[in-house]
């Protein structure tokens, strides 16, 4: 689960690391007040960032013609100008895609003045099965572009899970960023408290960039996560009912929600080829082999290994809601699903949902004769895959 950039701002804060004082605001009314707060208490200059679920916001542009989805405002007409610009309008960046996302708050920070940058990370290391904190000098910047071309740059502390971080560890990592003093021991008190964060809210990913140090008003730089992300682990969330709170809705696709509520992994794509495929690496596959023969498959569909009648109903209502589907392609391996159960859940669907658009099912595994006898009996109009290669170009014709 992806939340905002002030939400994870509020539990990294939680845990006691520095962030910019601020508030977000949903209205320009609300953008005004809280520029109004920072600069009456002494902020020169504030920041006025898009709250959306999608990097890149700075160098992104509005479909109004707007550019920048994160500017600074050296007064309170500045910041109620950029609120109106942004508020209600929708954001385009590189990871959006065309279609963006529409801007429903803004976050207004104080805008201090950075001497230098760094990043800063926790994440799961899958190759050793660790969590690992990950730094580098060149703060500010995108990580992988700092990986592609100077990867010597990125230092890596690999945590045993059982211990957790290690003091000495911190002090490591500090001292490897070329700090020294007072600011290797704000350091190396600061990265425990980002693992913290990252280990207590089963995340799966906490991210600071820029962690910055700031000017301070007695001449001593302070450390700030001037710009964090946070993404939950949806199988932790269980254990969160705080963290499920945060959850917005008018982020993610509505087909995508509709399809959580029947625990079914949908992810909605560009395609009109529709799948529904049992796990989730043959849905990749599937995927893949309809590319391969010059069709574009139109969602990810997993339906898990043991999915009911009731829940394959439920991917055919959700499937048939995407208008730019031409094509159905049913790929099932069964080893822990029964096909009979399946085919059942397919016949119900298409007489349920009177489906009118070509349909191409390939079934193989436990209990495949008795599923196919079952939708060779049900009259239906549905063209048999014998192999997952037949099954997909039938489907690309079928969807030419």
């Amino acid at each position: 689960m992806n939340i905002h950039e002030y939400q994870a701002k509020q539990l990294l804060a939680q845990r006691g690391v520095v962030v910019p004082p601020g508030d977000v605001a949903a209205s320009v009314e609300e953008a005004r007040a809280v520029a109004e707060r920072l600069f009456t208490e002494g902020h020169s200059r504030v920041v006025v960032k898009s709250q959306i679920h999608a990097g890149g916001r700075g160098k992104g542009t509005f479909k109004s013609g707007f550019q920048g989805g994160v500017r600074l405002a050296q007064s309170k007409a500045d910041v109620q100008r950029l609120a109106e610009a942004m508020l209600g309008q929708v954001l385009v960046t590189k990871q959006t895609g065309p279609e963006g996302r529409t801007v429903g708050r803004v976050l207004i920070e104080a805008a201090g003045t950075i001497q230098k940058e760094f990043y800063l990370a926790v994440t799961l290391d899958r190759a050793s099965a660790r969590p690992v904190v990950l730094a580098s000098t060149e703060g500010g910047m995108d990580i992988e572009e700092v990986a592609a071309r100077t990867p010597e740059k990125i230092l890596r502390e690999s945590v045993d899970p059982a211990l957790g971080l290690m003091p000495y560890q911190a002090r490591g990592l500090a001292v490897a960023l070329g700090l020294g003093g007072d600011l290797l021991n704000a350091v190396a008190r600061l990265i425990p408290r980002v693992y913290r964060t990252w280990w207590e809210c089963d995340a799966s990913l906490v991210e600071i960039n820029p962690l910055a140090l700031l000017a301070g008003p007695n001449g001593q730089p302070t450390l700030c996560a001037i710009d964090a992300k946070i993404n939950l682990d949806d199988n932790g969330l269980a254990r969160h009912p705080e963290l499920q709170a945060l959850r917005d809705l008018g982020e993610e696709a509505p087909l995508e929600i509709e399809a959580g509520k029947h625990q079914l992994n949908y992810i909605q794509l560009d395609g009109n080829i529709a799948c529904l495929v049992n796990g989730a690496g043959l849905a990749m596959a599937t995927m893949d082999i309809i590319q391969h023969y010059g069709g574009r498959p139109a969602n990810f569909l997993d339906v898990g290994g043991g999915a009911s009648t009731e829940q394959v109903a439920a991917a055919f209502k959700i499937i048939l809601q995407d208008p730019n589907v031409r094509a159905i392609l049913v790929n099932i391996f069964g080893g822990i699903m029964d096909c009979d159960i399946i085919a059942n859940g397919i016949v119900a669907a298409v007489k349920e949902t009177g489906l009118s658009l070509p349909l191409v099912v390939r079934l193989e595994g436990n209990n495949v004769r008795a599923g196919q006898q079952t939708l060779a009996a049900s009259g239906l109009r549905i063209l048999r895959g014998d192999s997952m290669a037949d099954a997909a170009q039938k489907a690309v014709a079928a969807a030419a």
